[in-house]
């Protein structure tokens, strides 16, 4: 059973191609999943993710500080300088280029971690490296869309502080704890846990497309280009920087997919929550959340072919 629920995970780009696909052609299976909805699955998967963590996990970035302190500054440095860039040269439309920004300054997603297992790189330090983004995202996220996306519409930062607070740092936080004093309750979560965000962040995702169809088959082309060039850029700048710094294969690709990948989820959950006087701010998150994890599946595929020794 336990396989079987692991290998249904592991199809995450088919699922979410699936779903979005089924959003464009009968938008309301899924637009109902909407508001509260969208706040309690990103709650939930946030909790699936501290379950899986403990007190050791945090006490393991003494063992790699270089590598998590690369793919740290790699995340919140090269992302929101990349989708800033991007919707500059794309001259993408202000609700676009907010989404794009938004979804830029987001941390690593935890898709990464699987992505990571599958290219044969150094999963520990993609879980650690999860882990501190996704902590430091309740400050550093809410700043940098602030400071970056602020030239195109008012940004309430400390609004976005609050929300980040309520869906990242509470659920985690709670998760560990439950780790901690109910390891059995949150080992029977672990074997489930994976599939169910990965159904979460499909309906998430399928939600915001079915909302805002006519506008992305309206502007499929752009859309594509912009959140396909945005990835591109952060996991081939991720991967170039550790190659740079000289960390090893496993290390490096673990950075490159860490750097690459998003959460997507807590972007289109800000989105809707303090943008919804422009609600297609929302849609780059949700092509995002397809583009990173068909190019990171493909990446770990190319990997996994060619060894850890090349």
């Amino acid at each position: 059973m336990n396989f079987l629920l692991a290998r249904a995970a592991n199809l995450f780009p088919v699922w979410l191609l699936i779903f979005c696909g089924l959003a464009l052609v009968e938008p309301g299976i899924f637009t109902w999943f909407s508001g509260q909805w969208i706040v309690g699955a990103l709650m939930l998967i946030m909790l699936g993710m501290g379950l899986t963590l403990e007190p050791a996990d945090f006490r393991a970035v003494a063992k790699m500080p270089g590598a998590v302190l690369a793919g740290f500054i790699g995340q919140y440095t090269i992302m929101p300088i990349a989708g800033w860039t991007t919707a500059k040269m794309l001259g993408l439309p202000t609700d676009f280029a907010v989404g794009l920004i938004l979804v830029a300054c987001a941390p690593g997603g935890t898709a990464s971690n699987v992505v990571t297992y599958i290219a044969r790189a150094n999963v520990a330090l993609s879980v650690v490296m999860t882990s501190c983004s996704t902590l430091a995202a309740v400050v550093v996220t809410p700043w940098l869309t602030q400071l970056l996306a602020g030239a195109y519409l008012p940004v309430d930062g400390w609004g976005m502080f609050l929300t980040t607070l309520q869906v990242v740092l509470g659920p985690v936080a709670l998760g560990v704890f439950l780790n901690r004093r109910l390891p059995r309750v949150a080992a029977s979560f672990v074997n489930w846990g994976p599939l169910v965000s990965v159904v979460l962040i499909c309906m998430i995702c399928a939600s915001i497309v079915g909302q805002g169809r006519e506008a992305i088959l309206q502007h499929i082309g752009v859309l594509a280009l912009a959140v396909g060039m945005l990835h591109g850029f952060g996991f081939f700048l991720g991967w170039l920087a550790a190659w740079a710094l000289g960390f090893k294969p496993p290390e490096a690709r673990a950075i490159s997919i860490e750097v690459g990948m998003q959460n997507s989820g807590l972007a289109a959950v800000l989105a809707k929550a303090h943008f919804a006087a422009n609600p297609l701010t929302a849609v780059p998150a949700a092509l995002s959340s397809v583009a990173h994890s068909l190019i990171g599946s493909c990446l770990a595929a190319y990997w996994r072919a060619r060894g850890v020794r090349n």
